[in-house]
């Protein structure tokens, strides 16, 4: 009988394990998850701490490099930038963490800053004033999922109108909960009469939409009003086709076809 060592079982169920998560399917109107894009000053650290402490897996598309988590990309840019997510209109984003105390525990050990934390969720601060949150879900199957963005508007009524107009988000009663959002995201709304910056030259620079037929869809935005931030192009070097839209709070969106199924 032929005896396999250690690090060969590894390998063996690294490899029938399934694949790492990627995108959710798409919404009726053609849209899915995308990724999140932060401009920081040392991109590294930041990496250091997606991939080591928190298990992102470093994939390419072209010359870009992405961060893959359950849902979502993150992406990472190099800037000097002053002003952090909170006081723009996306406050910051959030996960579900299978094992809340463990993810609490690395990011400490990681130098990272806890500003607020009780049984059901953390409120962590990253490098460069990038807030995320982390909520505890025990039942999960990965240690991590992408789970929602928060925005701060004047008008929580008009905002979800616009991205259900726009991008078929779709609103669910959960209990006595209602959750609007598309696949991979869900939308939280703050009122706020207090005026909120734009993302665009934050540390929390953009969301973004991974859209079906990327240029057609462009076509029907403009039709219908939206602001663009960037026309629609066809990046090869990427290997991704993008736009960029301006929601009504100010959130600056990137809409990507080509991130599903890395």
């Amino acid at each position: 009988m032929r005896y396999l060592t250690i690090p060969t079982i590894l390998c063996l169920l690294v490899s029938a394990a399934p694949a790492f998560a990627q995108l959710p399917p798409h919404n009726a109107a053609g849209v899915t998850a995308g990724h999140t894009h932060m401009m920081v000053r040392d991109p590294a650290v930041h990496k250091k701490i997606w991939v080591d402490v928190l298990g992102a897996q470093v994939v390419t598309s072209g010359t870009l490099e992405l961060l893959k988590l359950p849902g979502i990309f993150l992406l990472l840019g190099r800037a000097e930038r002053s002003d952090g997510s909170e006081g723009s209109s996306v406050d910051h984003f959030a996960f579900r963490a299978r094992d809340l105390a463990a993810i609490k525990a690395q990011l400490v050990e990681a130098g990272v800053t806890i500003t607020r934390e009780d049984a059901r969720e953390i409120v962590a601060v990253f490098p460069d004033k990038i807030k995320v949150e982390f909520y505890a879900a025990p039942m999960l199957n990965v240690p991590l999922e992408h789970y929602h963005v928060h925005f701060f508007t004047s008008d929580p009524d008009g905002l979800r109108a616009w991205y259900a107009k726009h991008f078929g988000a779709t609103t669910t009663t959960q209990g006595t909960t209602t959750v609007t959002g598309i696949p991979g995201i869900d939308f939280s709304f703050r009122k706020t009469d207090k005026p909120q910056a734009a993302t665009k030259g934050r540390s929390l620079d953009h969301i973004g939409f991974e859209i079906k037929g990327l240029e057609a869809f462009c076509k029907k935005l403009e039709a219908e009003g939206v602001t663009f931030d960037a026309p629609f192009r066809d990046v090869p070097g990427i290997g991704l086709k993008i736009a960029f839209v301006i929601d009504p709070a100010g959130t600056r969106i990137e809409l990507t076809e080509g991130l599903a199924g890395r």
